[in-house]
């Protein structure tokens, strides 16, 4: 069943996946600088990207009461 609170999550986490991933934030993170002895823009990419597939995995298998 689809509730509208769980569509809700799923859009919100869909426009924060579409401002995370565009131009102007992406350049914050486009320097060259090391995070953890990796560089900073890839590493802050899989991880931003690995949040929002968690988030996702949340949202939808999360049961409503």
């Amino acid at each position: 069943m689809n509730t509208p609170i769980r569509s809700q999550r799923l859009i919100a986490l869909f426009a924060a996946a579409l401002l995370l991933f565009n131009f102007p934030l992406l350049a914050l993170w486009n320097r060259h600088a090391l995070l953890w002895g990796l560089p900073l823009f890839p590493t802050a990419l899989f991880l931003v990207w690995g949040t929002l597939i968690a988030l996702l995995a949340l949202a939808i298998e999360r049961t409503e009461r």
